[in-house]
């Protein structure tokens, strides 16, 4: 199962490459933007619960489908820019083993513990 899940967020990946395939900008943009969500990493350095919310928020899918209708809806590319860079960085995380995090820990995520046990 775990294996079909990580199929499935790479097909994701995938269509979040294709989605902004449709967009007008350069494809170094997609490179360019692929990892700012990662610096909601520095919410760590507060304490592991702004940690998480921090992270949460800049890898929740929802929030990046929303912000990718709302640029669609008012005809914004750099909306739908933010929305598919979003999806496609959640789904790249979600291959590899990150998910969504608890307050807890870094470590403890909706997919399970991640890193050295």
């Amino acid at each position: 199962m775990r294996n079909t899940l990580k199929i499935e967020e790479l097909m994701m990946f995938i269509l979040s490459m294709v989605f902004f395939n449709q967009l007008s900008f350069e494809w170094w943009w997609y490179l360019a933007l692929f990892f700012l969500p990662d610096l909601s990493f520095l919410g760590y350095l507060i304490n592991t619960k702004v940690g998480a919310i921090c992270y949460n928020i800049l890898h929740h899918k929802g929030i990046a489908i929303i912000f990718w209708l709302l640029g669609f809806y008012l005809q914004n590319e750099i909306l739908q820019l933010i929305g598919i860079v979003l999806f496609g960085h959640a789904s790249f995380d979600r291959v590899l083993g990150y998910g969504l995090k608890y307050f807890d820990s870094f470590n403890n995520t909706h997919l399970g513990k991640v890193g050295k046990n």
